[in-house]
Parts: structure tokens; sequence; C-alpha cells
């Protein structure tokens, strides 16, 4: 009934507007027009029936052509619904209208509704909302929070110790068990034991004990082992004993250390070939450190039958020289020479064509991780050999050269037959450091028909130990030779440096010590001679660049440290000078002449209380020292206690008995305080010794007036022949000297300029010896002393003559010939 009143109000098109199928789509369409529904009559009787509540049908609705416009009261046309709701064929859907007809393009539509645009991908929608989170408070899901920050704590502690950060790693191992003991509460609540992970807490527990050892809190880490060895739930957990006995080796409990090693051994299986053998390393090492050489020697030789490796094979030889078997150490020796390598030598990285690909091959592998690893093997092996080579020569023959020439066979019959060239020139070295100088020379002279990396190595030392005997022409043909085998060897541009210095050019010199630095940048002798060099040209500021470079690369250096002051001192900055020498006497703090420099330029600065203090601990170190005596005296008397600076000046007269100054000294100290009978005895003591002095005299005749003795008339006789004597000699000394002058010009004007006679020359030696009335100098204040350890090598030291005195000159030669020409 519905429907045909619907079907009455439905006017079909009319056959003649064919041509415009698109007519009134752009008519404003009431359904949207929600003021006006209850107007709406269809709208109400569709509301008051069933029909409108039906559930739609889907696939009971008929297919629609077209809609149907529908007279409403309003005299529109309205599109009308299906009685099931859902849209009639052209109805607008979403404010887009559906096409009416099957090739009508999607999307598109003629008419414009209100507030309507062009959006057939619906894209003004927006993105569909995030989905939400899941909120579940079940237990479960707490503790598998819970284990997975126990798992972040131990790898936050893990990363902490890597970084160096050892107290944090620690609090974090210690917040990691915390958490995972609630976690094992609140697992044991819910589900039984079986379920417990048991690889969270060995990780938690071994984590722990590992950040204590590196704490250092050995008790804890022990304690914290024991609880994970006595776990049986803990499969692996008997290995941790090797961590045990580490503990106790670096507590020095080592017995201890061997019952765990041993303990750990046992529960290991033979499959583990590595960590066996490695574990009755340490057994050994323990035996040696308990004295226990027997027991030592069983575990080095079960891993040398199993497993021979340099270290076991070392120690070996260790052990066998502990307790004095020359047999032995032999066998241990070839032994240790024979441990395969198991590198390949340098044959692979030589090209044997000129194939650009295999050449960029070979050049990019030369340096490759791999190849370090190589060398580095290689290089220890070497200094194995070396070492146990040194130690067992004078071992295993009556004599060392007997015994470092049976290493040198061995070595020749191995595949280190490179390495027997360099137990040569050791041997060489050891001839050096015993002073047998002859031998030495004998050795080294070997090589020179041998290839030239060895021979540049033999010739710089023979040129070193020539320098060293003085003789300058055949220092220089070695150091030629040297550098003309190996242009490379910084040590032998050095020593060639040296021996052109020795001849007065310095400026020569310094190329090739700035060679040597373009070679080696390392090279501390070649840095310290150029500066050195630099001082003598006075390149000031050249100079304290190059020590201070070597400031940085020695910073103990005590050498460098004084040259840091002297260059300082000579610019005339005695703050920085002082500071210098200040932490110089923070490395040798014992050194008088340092102490008394300090005093000198806390003099100089006029602050006499630090002065007094250091000149006072020169005194104590070294109580010779005229300069400090004197120095010390003449403080004493300024302060006006006379009778302290008695102690100095009479210890001055013992080290100086033929000056009769320091006697003078003394007397006077006696006189000043107002102890007049002293101080005339003195003067008469003096007088026995020096009858002459016409000072002492002066004094005699002075003290005698004043204290009214008869003898005064004596010592007024005395004086007056005295000083009638001095006078006449010193007019013959004047006399003599200008008739020398006057003889000098006439030489001079006669023969030209000829650089000087026979007795001028001597003259001029004569000059810089020592008067009798001169202080006697234990060594020279301007550079150095020669009880320095050298920090740049262990060298002789430089022969010092006694015939003359030592000039500026010769302690710079001193100090720049400080060079360690042994074989690197």
């Amino acid at each position: 009934m519905f429907h045909r009143k619907m079907m009455q109000n439905v006017h079909p098109a009319p056959e003649n507007n064919e041509d415009d199928l698109y007519s009134g789509y752009n008519d404003y369409n009431p359904m949207f027009d929600t003021e006006d529904l209850e107007n709406d009559v269809a709208l109400q009787q569709a509301a008051r029936t069933s029909h409108g509540r039906r559930p739609p049908v889907t696939a009971k609705i008929p297919a629609t052509s077209s809609p149907r416009p529908l007279a409403t009261g309003f005299g529109s046309k309205a599109t009308l619904t299906s009685s099931v709701g859902r849209p009639m064929t052209g109805t607008i859907q979403d404010g887009i209208s559906r096409p009416m007809t099957a090739v009508q393009a999607a999307g598109y539509t003629k008419a414009a509704v209100r507030g309507s645009s062009f959006d057939p991908l619906g894209q003004a929608r927006g993105p569909a909302s995030p989905l939400e989170k899941k909120t579940s408070d079940s237990l479960e899901e707490r503790m598998r929070q819970l284990e997975k920050k126990v798992n972040e704590l131990v790898e936050e502690s893990c990363v902490a110790n890597s970084c160096g950060d050892l107290k944090l790693a620690l609090e974090k191992a210690k917040e990691a068990g915390r958490q995972e003991r609630e976690l094992l509460r609140q697992r044991e609540q819910i589900a039984p034991p079986e379920s417990i992970n048991l690889d969270l807490t060995y990780t938690v527990l071994l984590n722990l004990a590992s950040q204590y050892v590196a704490n250092e809190m050995y008790a804890e880490a022990l304690t914290t082992y024991q609880v994970i060895v006595k776990n049986k739930m803990f499969s692996n957990g008997g290995i941790l004993k090797v961590n045990m006995g580490n503990i106790y080796l670096k507590q020095r409990n080592y017995s201890k250390a061997i019952k765990f090693y041993r303990m750990a051994l046992d529960q290991i299986t033979s499959s583990h070939k590595q960590m066996r053998i490695k574990i009755m390393e340490n057994i050994g090492v323990a035996f040696i450190k308990t004295g226990q050489y027997v027991d030592a020697i069983s575990s080095f030789e079960e891993i040398m039958n199993i497993s021979p490796n340099l270290k076991a094979g070392f120690n070996l030889i260790l052990c066998y020289f502990a307790i004095g078997n020359g047999e032995q150490m032999k066998k241990a020796f070839k032994n240790l020479i024979e441990v395969p390598l198991e590198v390949d030598y340098e044959d692979k990285y030589i090209s044997l064509n000129d194939d650009l690909h295999t050449n960029l091959l070979i050049e990019a592998i030369k340096n490759d991780s791999l190849s370090q690893i190589e060398r580095e093997r290689k290089s220890l092996a070497e200094e194995y050999i070396m070492t146990a080579a040194k130690l067992i020569a004078p071992a295993i023959e009556t004599s060392f050269a007997v015994g470092y020439d049976w290493c040198v066979d061995a070595v020749k019959a191995s595949h280190y037959v490179e390495l027997a060239n360099d137990l040569e020139i050791n041997k060489a070295t050891t001839y050096l450091r015993q002073q047998n100088f002859n031998q030495a020379l004998e050795t080294l002279k070997m090589f020179e028909k041998k290839d030239s990396r060895v021979k540049s190595a033999a010739a710089t030392n023979l040129s070193f130990l020539y320098y060293l005997g003085n003789e300058l022409e055949q220092a220089t043909n070695y150091a030629d030779l040297a550098v003309n085998s190996d242009r490379y060897n910084p040590s032998a541009l050095t020593n060639k440096g040296n021996t052109v210095f020795a001849n007065g050019d310095c400026e020569k010199a310094a190329e090739f010590y700035k060679e040597a630095l373009r070679n080696d940048s390392l090279c501390t002798e070649a840095l310290y001679n150029l500066g050195l060099a630099y001082k003598k040209l006075n390149r000031i500021d050249e100079a304290l660049d190059c020590f201070l470079k070597l400031h940085a690369i020695l910073p103990n250096s005590a050498q460098v440290l004084y040259q840091l002051a002297n260059i300082y001192q000579i610019m005339e900055d005695p703050n920085q000078a002082i500071e210098w020498l200040l932490q110089l006497i923070s490395v040798v703090p014992t050194d008088p002449h340092v102490l008394s420099k300090l005093g000198n330029l806390y003099d100089t600065e006029g602050d006499k209380s630090q002065a007094f203090h250091y000149y006072c601990e020169s005194y104590r170190y070294f109580p010779s020292n005229i300069e400090v005596i004197e120095w010390l005296g003449a403080y004493y008397i300024d302060t006006q206690f006379c009778e302290k600076a008695i102690e100095y000046f009479e210890r001055a007269a013992l080290i100086l008995p033929t000056q009769v100054k320091w006697q003078l000294m003394v007397a006077s100290c006696y006189r000043r305080s107002g102890n007049y009978q002293k101080a005339l005895e003195k003067y008469k003591v003096i007088h026995r010794k020096f009858p002459e002095n016409v000072e002492c005299l002066r004094f005699l005749v002075r003290l005698c007036t004043d204290m009214g003795l008869k003898e005064v008339q004596e010592y007024i006789t005395k004086l007056k022949k005295a000083e009638k004597l001095k006078e006449i000699r010193e007019q013959r000394i004047k006399s003599g000297r200008e008739g020398k002058e006057g003889a000098a010009r006439s030489r001079k004007e006669g023969s030209g300029d000829s650089g000087g006679t026979k007795g001028e020359r001597l003259s001029a030696k004569l000059k810089v010896l020592p008067g009798t009335n001169e202080p006697y100098e234990g060594s020279s204040s301007k550079e150095i002393d020669a009880s320095y350890a050298d920090p740049l090598g262990p060298q002789p030291e430089r022969p010092k003559t006694a015939a003359r005195k030592r000039t500026e000159e010769d302690d710079f030669a001193d100090e720049e010939l400080g060079e360690d020409l042994l074989p690197e």
C-alpha cells in the first residue's frame, strides 16, 4: 500500500528530454533540509510504519536503473531511498552524486554540491587513528619487563667497564643483582622452581664477580664465585675456579692458586685443549713464584710435549737456568727455536710481476690487521730467543763467548737465520757493558762485509766506540760507512752529526740531526742534540722549541728539564728557570748542583730565605762545594752569626789547605765575635804556615797593639819586611810582563800576523789552569752534572781530561754525545 502511494507521486521523464540527461542535478536536494522534515509526508508515513525500521537485506534488494524524482509539498524533486534503507541509484552519498550510467567516470559529477570537493580517494579524511597500546597489568607481563630490565643493566655494566668507568660498572652490576632477586621472588609465587631462568641468574652473578675483580674487591669476588661454584644447578660453574685461582695469584697466595687451578683442570675435559694448556701455564708460573722449579719444569715440559709455544718454552729455560742444569738449558733452547711460528714470511708481500691489480692487493695487505699480528708474533719470538741466548750463554759453556757462539750456531740452523746477525751485534753490546772494548771492536769489525742492514748497525756501534776513545778520524769513517750502508738509520745519522759537531761545524751537525728526525720523529737523541746545537749557535728560540718537544716525549728526563731551565736563564727569565728547576728536583731531589743553582737564582731575585734553604740542602748532600760553603759563611756573617760561619770556613780550609784566605776568614770570625784570644792564636798559626802573608801580619800587629802584648814590635818588623818583599816581587812581575809584550809586538811587526808563537800558546793554556787563589770547582755550574742517569740509553761516560780546567765547551760536548748507539 505504501509502495502504491509512493508510485502515485512518481512522474516519468518525458520522452522529448533525451538531449539533457543530467537536468536537475544542480537543484538543491531537500533531503538535507532538516528544518522541514516534519512537513515531509512520505518520511512521516515511513516513520509511523514498520517499513522504516526493517533491517536491510542486501541480497533481496532489486537492482534499480535510475532515480525517480518525487514531488514533495514544496514543489521540488527529491530522490527516494528504498524501503530497506539503501540509497537508490543516483542519490548523493557523502556529498558526491553517484553517476547514473555504467560508463560514467568514477568520482565525476556535474552537480556541485555545497561544501563538497573533488576527492575520489578520500584523502581529506586524514590518517587512521593509531592503535591503542596494550595495557595488560598481568603478573606475567610484569615479570617479562623485569627480566628485560635485568638484561639491560647487565649490558650497561659491561659497557661501563669497557669504557673504564669501573665504579659505575659495579653499581650497575649490583642493581642487576637486586632486580634479579626480586624477579625470582615473584616467579616463585606463580610458577614451579623448574621455570626459573638459570641462565639469567648465572649471567648476573658472573658479571657481579667480574666487576668486583675489576675494582680489586677480591674478598667479595671470591664470595660471589663461591655462590656459583657451589650451586649444582649451574652445569659449567666449575670452570670458574680458574678465576678464583687468578684472584689468589694476585693476592700472592700461591698455594691456594695452585689448588684451584688443579681443581679447574680436573673439571675441564680434554676436548678443551687450549684452555687446559693455559691453566697448566698458570700452574707453572705459580710454582716459579714459590721457588718450586722442579714442579714448574714438569708443567712446562708437559705443555711442550702436547702443544709447544714460545711462552712455555721460555719459562722452561728460566727454570733450568734457576737450577743450573746446562745440558737441559741447551735442549730447552733448541725446543724454543723449533716452535712453529705460524707466520707467513715476507715472500708473499713481494710482487713477482708488473700486474697492477696484484701490486695494489699486495700494498693493501702489507699493513692490514693480519700482517700486524704476524709482525707482533715474530717480534715476540725474536725477543724471547734473544733474551734466552743472553741468559744462558755464560751458563752453558766455560766462557761467555763460547756459550754465545753455540747459541748463534743453533739459531743459524733454525728458521730464525736472520736473527743470528742480531745475536752477534748483541754479543758486541754485551762486551761493551763488560768494559771489554777490544773484543767489542773485533766482533763488530766482522760485519763490515755483511749485508747493508747489519753493516750499518755494526758501523754505528764502531763509530760510537771510537768517539768514546776520542779517535775522531776513525769515528768519522765508520759514521760515514753506517750512513752509506743505510741512509734511513737514525742512529747512524745522529752519530754522523756528533762527529761533525766535534769538528766545530754546528750548522752541518744540525742538518744531520734534522735528517735523523725526518726518518724517525721519535729519535730522542737526535732531538736532544739538535737543541744543543741550536743553543751553541745562539738560536735560543729554536733550541727552546726542541727541548719543549722532547719534554713532551720524556716528561721525567732530568737532562731535558735542566736544559729548559738553563735556556730560560739565558733568556733572562729567572721565574721560568726557577719553575723548571723545581720540576727537576722533584725528579732528582738529592742533586746538590741543582739545589745550589736554585739557591743562586733565589739569591739573585733577592729572596735570601729561599736561597739559604736550597744552599743548606745542597751542602747537606755535598759538603765539599766551595761556592756553597762560601755563600753560607757570608750569609751567617751578614746576619751577625759569626760563630756559625766558623764551621763552614774551617771545612773550606780543610778542602783547600794551601789557600790562606779560608783560614783568615776563620780568624776574622773569631775577631768579629769578640773572641780575641782565639783570633790571636789562629793568626799565629796562619803566620807559621804562611810567614810572608802581609794581611795576617797586619792583623797580628793590630791585635797585639789592642791587647798590649810585647810581641807587637816583632810583628811590626816582620810586616815591614814582608811588604818590602811583596813590592819587589810585584815590580819584577810587572817588568817581565812589559818585556814579553814588547818582544811579542816586535815579533808581530817582523813576521806579520802568523797566528802566535809557542810561548803564546803555552801562556794561553796556562790561563785556564786554576790558580792558587781560585776556589776549587767540583763540577761546572753551567751544565748538568755527569752523575745524572742518562735517559737516552745506557752508554759509557765520555772520558774527561784532568790536565786542564773544564770549560763550557767540554760540558756541552759531554751532554750532546749522550747517544745510545746500540742496535734497535
